[in-house]
């Protein structure tokens, strides 16, 4: 367990005292660890601080689990008085300031997208244990739930669920059918856009005789405002007044953003997270239940993948969208076998992969990244990290390709800025 962690955080964290903690002797008695990702320039983290500073304060004075828990604090501030300042407040421990390049590591190994955020991973393995620590620390502030870990989809969801004509149907119904759990709010311009698409596409389901079934989770800020939202929509919803249910939900799937779309399959397991990227690309639903695929066409809709962990995009000299096949087909192999490697060991896949051809997208992403104008071009991009790799050859092949993701993940390459 404490080379894992080692492997993970490093050798040494720091202290409010500047004192150095040994990770090796810390991780002895642990069995989760809590990465709290912020910054002290941000407001909703300086309050949430002050929040887990008193949740960890009895979990650590009353729980029989006291010993099996310890928070680690991953800044993103950029002036070292401020965090340590910010330090100053806190009774765990931090990555150091000058780790940064273990802090980006951390940040796209749990796709960490807005903070404050609170992620609770096995301290044996560093598997996500909970996404959304924040609902942890709100909705259970005693710690009596610990070790947080996720629950069947049934069982979160369980009790009556309503339909927009005032009738109820118990959440028992779903079984058996593939499930789209709907994370959304009427105040969310994006959320209003996505739901008249997302209406169609309910519609051309369940017209084709599939069994499926939208469950509507509200953040709406009333209960008006969901009784509006909601009479817009032809499917089922969680009751606005049952807020442990909503938020048990949220934390189940660590939302940190909305519109969200979460597939679920018939026996409530994950199919994808990008519910909302697959149906604003396939508004004919012919790839439904939208099985996450290898390799992506780089489109409007799904470039907000990019921003999600580094990605490798495959540029090339094509204008109409057939000719990305030959493109797709060279580097599938190597993403379906990435998946495959990590799908088996129960982690996200480290890097999404993307072809691009000549139109404005790959224009403005050329130019955002300052990309040479080479076609073909290798990249990889990470976003977060405000990092690129390229590889500029005349001709691609599947050796290149799998040469340059190894020594991607292996951190063999040299980063340019982005």
């Amino acid at each position: 367990m404490s080379e894992f962690l080692v492997s993970l955080l490093g050798e040494r964290l720091v202290n409010s005292e500047k004192a150095e903690v040994d990770v090796q002797s810390l991780g002895a008695k642990l069995s989760l660890v809590g990465l709290f990702f912020g910054c002290s320039l941000n407001a909703p983290c300086k309050q949430f601080n002050g929040s887990l500073c008193e949740f960890y304060s009895r979990f650590k004075k009353a729980s029989e689990h006291k010993d099996k828990l310890e928070i680690v604090f991953i800044s993103s501030d950029q002036d070292q008085k401020h965090w340590q300042d910010f330090l100053q407040e806190m009774p765990w421990p931090a990555l150091p300031f000058k780790d940064r390049h273990k802090k980006m590591k951390l940040w796209n190994k749990y796709k960490v997208t807005s903070i404050p955020s609170l992620v609770f991973v096995d301290a044996a393995t560093g598997k996500i244990v909970c996404r959304n620590g924040l609902l942890v620390v709100r909705d259970d502030p005693k710690g009596l739930e610990f070790p947080w870990g996720p629950k069947p989809f049934a069982e979160v969801v369980a009790g009556p669920l309503l339909r927009n004509n005032r009738q109820t149907t118990d959440s028992s119904s779903l079984e058996g059918h593939y499930v789209g759990v709907y994370f959304s709010a009427h105040w969310c311009p994006p959320c209003r856009s996505l739901t008249r698409v997302l209406v169609e596409s309910y519609r051309t389901v369940k017209e084709s005789g599939q069994k499926f079934e939208i469950v509507f989770v509200s953040a709406d800020r009333s209960e008006e405002s969901f009784k509006q939202y909601f009479s817009e929509m032809p499917w089922l919803a969680v009751p606005y007044s049952d807020e442990a249910r909503r938020s048990r939900l949220n934390r189940l799937y660590g939302i940190q953003g909305i519109p969200t779309l979460i597939l679920l399959d018939a026996e409530g397991h994950m199919i994808t997270r990008q519910g909302r990227v697959e149906v604003l690309n396939d508004p004919e639903c012919r790839l439904f239940p939208w099985h996450p695929r290898p390799v992506l066409e780089l489109s409007e809709s799904n470039a907000v993948q990019l921003h999600e962990g580094p990605c490798l995009v495959l540029f090339v000299d094509a204008e109409e969208e057939g000719e990305l096949e030959p493109a797709k087909e060279l580097i599938q192999p190597i993403a379906e076998k990435l998946m495959a490697k990590y799908k088996a060991k129960e982690e996200e896949t480290p890097l999404l992969f993307f072809v691009a051809g000549e139109d404005d997208m790959s224009d403005s992403l050329r130019d955002y990244t300052n990309l040479p104008e080479a076609a073909p071009l290798l990249t990889i991009l990470d976003m977060s990290a405000r990092a690129k790799y390229v590889r500029d050859v005349e001709e691609i092949t599947p050796a290149i390709v799998e040469q340059f993701v190894s020594d991607f993940l292996a951190e063999k390459l040299k980063p340019e800025p982005i």
